[in-house]
């Protein structure tokens, strides 16, 4: 008994020991804990006064430049710049004639509003009449007139500046186009040099876009992480432009290029198609399976109710009808209580997309980082969208990509012989967004005409170019 009371003792005297180590470890313990939570609420409270400092300086910055712009402006001061754009594009010439002011404090060039005036058919549909070609560009250049006060005509550039349409003539002819222009500018009161008329690269069409784009949401003078990508879809030529900053991005050399803008020196990734614009797009792909140079064009992509519908590209009128054999029909019930039904021919979709699919696949090069950016889609994508009903054409708005593909596949079983293109259309908009550009069905893209009640072209990243040079 002795010895198991001794035993009980001793382990008490030994559970003692170890209970007051433990207390000690404890409050060890918990004083740690106490200062690592101290330094990290410290830490978090560091962070949050650093970024309350840099937007409230943010928004300062913008406040006072905004006031003293206004203040000025109201005691008479005004330094108003502008110029005139006009876009040769191959569907249609349009004027852009900006108005902007300089603002007080910095001189950083502020837009006030823009006249946009377009004409169709586009420049390169003169081919073989250049002087009429430059009689359509008189005819903008008088809008330009009325817009422009006369005071500032001296100071005002003028600019021409062709695109795709004129970038897939013969270089004998399209130069004949734009030396009938040159001789028209030559005549104008505004300011012009040698280079006021040319064909633009379709480099600078997509990195002027992405500066029109992030110009007018004034993500320009910010992180470059948190600018928009801008998507461009022409008539002739598609590009794509975000500020690069994975390695994946710049290690493409080719696609890279540096961009100033005031003080900022921005990395872009831009890339330009010939041939992948909607209506280049269209011909190839209308053209898949039909004698080479053919004016009469049959296609899978074309409902078989339509029989030589004419269509005019690139200065040829061309007859475009769908399939007239194996004909795949659709049954709907006209009437449910009397048990009506009738049928109708609709496009085999499958077939469609096939071939849409290898004519992108065989052309693009997937830009890897674009499906993380914040992306801006115009032009034709808007287009296609708006008359689709994917959007409100006054205000715009978001979609995923899949929209493009159910919007295609709901068109291929009507039979709207008013829009005889829109199943090639949108199929060729879903499979370039998605096989060509590497975007998921799930990313949201903001489809808009105008931002802040300003167009959405290449023309006002021109302007502002030339203005700072």
């Amino acid at each position: 008994m002795g010895t198991t009371r001794q035993r009980k003792l001793v382990g008490t005297e030994n559970g003692s020991k170890h209970a007051s180590n433990d207390k000690i470890k404890r409050k060890k313990s918990s004083k740690s804990s106490s200062a690592l939570s101290i330094r990290g609420q410290l830490i978090c409270l560091l962070l949050s006064v650093g970024i309350l400092i840099i937007f409230t300086g943010l928004y300062l910055d913008t406040v006072v430049h905004s006031t003293a712009d206004k203040l000025a402006r109201h005691l008479g001061y005004n330094d108003p710049v502008y110029a005139a754009i006009i876009d040769a594009g191959s569907t249609g010439s349009r004027l852009l004639a900006f108005s902007f002011h300089k603002a007080y404090l910095d001189g950083r060039l502020i837009l006030d509003k823009e006249l946009f005036i377009q004409l169709k058919p586009g420049l390169s549909s003169f081919v073989n009449e250049p002087k009429k070609g430059a009689d359509s560009i008189k005819q903008l250049l008088e809008h330009a007139y009325k817009e422009i006060p006369k005071e500032y005509w001296k100071k005002t550039p003028l600019v021409l500046k062709a695109t795709a349409g004129l970038r897939m003539l013969p270089e004998q002819k399209a130069n004949a186009l734009l030396d009938e222009v040159r001789l028209l500018f030559s005549q104008t009161p505004f300011h012009t040099n040698e280079d006021s008329v040319s064909i633009m690269d379709g480099v600078d069409e997509g990195i002027f876009s992405w500066v029109t784009v992030n110009f007018l949401q004034g993500l320009l003078n910010g992180n470059p992480n948190q600018a928009a990508a801008a998507l461009d879809l022409g008539g002739g030529s598609t590009q794509v432009t975000f500020a690069a900053t994975s390695d994946s991005s710049l290690s493409q050399k080719e696609y890279i290029y540096n961009v100033q803008h005031g003080n900022n020196n921005i990395t872009l990734y831009t890339h330009s198609y010939l041939g992948l614009g909607l209506m280049a797009a269209r011909k190839a792909i209308l053209a898949e399976g039909n004698e080479k140079k053919s004016l009469n064009l049959i296609s899978e992509c074309i409902n078989p109710i339509i029989n030589n519908t004419k269509w005019h590209y690139n200065g040829k009128e061309y007859l475009v009808s769908g399939p007239k054999t194996d004909i795949r029909y659709k049954t709907d019930n006209a009437n449910s209580e009397i048990s009506v039904t009738e049928k109708h021919p609709v496009i085999k979709f499958e077939k469609c997309l096939s071939i849409v699919e290898n004519y992108v696949k065989s052309s693009v090069v997937t830009p890897s980082e674009l499906v993380s950016k914040k992306i801006n889609a115009f032009s034709y994508y808007f287009d296609r969208a708006t008359e689709s009903g994917l959007i409100d054409p006054f205000t715009g708005g978001k979609v995923p990509v899949k929209d493009f593909l159910l919007a295609a596949k709901r068109t291929a079983n009507s039979t709207n012989a008013d829009q005889p293109f829109m199943t090639l259309d949108l199929t060729f908009i879903y499979v370039l967004l998605t096989d060509g550009f590497g975007l998921k069905p799930t990313t949201q893209l903001s489809l808009v005409k105008k931002i802040n009640g300003h167009e959405l072209s290449w023309a006002l990243g021109a302007a502002i170019k030339i203005l700072q040079n």
